[in-house]
């Protein structure tokens, strides 16, 4: 495990709670992050404790080869995250992140191992639904970055800067790649509260494909449009703290998901 607060590896834990119940791994939306998270580690319960994912190819990991291709992605954080899940935990994924999140909790049901208390996942058209728009991850540079404007998730000062691109290229290439390549297979709901969010701006991920998300659930599904576009986790950040704070609580206080 590596040291707490570091950027080096899978997890940054940038507000360690040694004596916390219950661990709240956060997964990033492509393009993202684990820094993404790290204001959020103080403004959760005082019982919770933050886990903020880092795949390669980014910040701290920069330049380490990104990945792909979500079998293989899952596959690493089973492994690498599994010193971190001796305790209760939660998982919450952006977009991308959603599907990194609910894709590893179908793997550690396979494996038997224990299983988050709650799965949120935020901006992601439910899985079993076919992705409508066109694939952008092997578009020429032109075409991608236009691309990646329209989806406004990148700074113009980003896109604009020629020798940060050529370092961002491979692992924004991948993160789009891991979802758009991404192969569904059925499998029984997962027996654990659901909940989805999406955005009622969000061009790309209408309500519907968020809603779609209860045919996962095996048990409570919730499901919350907030008013902004596809990023609404930063244009609403306050109401988006509030609704986290309020489903961790519910798993602090439930008997049936004591901690």
């Amino acid at each position: 495990m590596n040291r707490p607060g570091s950027l080096k590896g899978w997890a940054l834990i940038p507000h360690p709670r040694p004596a916390a119940r219950l661990r709240l791994f956060c997964f990033p939306y492509a393009g993202g992050g684990a820094s993404l998270f790290s204001p959020w580690a103080k403004e959760l319960p005082a019982d919770v404790e933050l886990v903020a994912v880092q795949p390669p190819g980014r910040e701290g990991r920069l330049m380490e080869k990104p990945i792909g291709d979500l079998n293989e992605m899952a596959t690493a954080m089973q492994r690498e995250l599994a010193p971190w899940m001796d305790r209760p935990f939660a998982f919450f994924g952006h977009s991308n992140g959603g599907l990194m999140a609910f894709e590893l909790t179908r793997r550690l049901r396979r494996a038997g191992r224990p299983m988050p208390r709650l799965l949120i996942t935020s901006g992601r058209p439910a899985p079993q639904l076919p992705l409508l728009d066109p694939l952008i991850h092997a578009l020429p540079d032109a075409e991608f970055m236009d691309t990646l404007r329209r989806y406004n998730g990148t700074p113009e000062e980003i896109l604009a800067n020629r020798e940060i691109m050529e370092l961002l290229m491979p692992m924004l290439r991948a993160d789009f790649q891991l979802g758009e390549t991404y192969q569904y297979t059925p499998e029984a709901p997962l027996a654990l509260p659901l909940v989805a969010w999406g955005g009622a701006l969000d061009m790309e991920v209408p309500a519907a494909h968020i809603e779609a998300w209860g045919e996962q659930a095996g048990g409570e599904f919730r499901f919350r449009m907030f008013p902004g576009d596809h990023f609404f986790l930063h244009g609403d950040r306050a109401q988006v703290l509030q609704a986290l704070n309020q489903e961790l609580r519910g798993v602090l206080s439930s008997p049936a998901h004591a901690v």
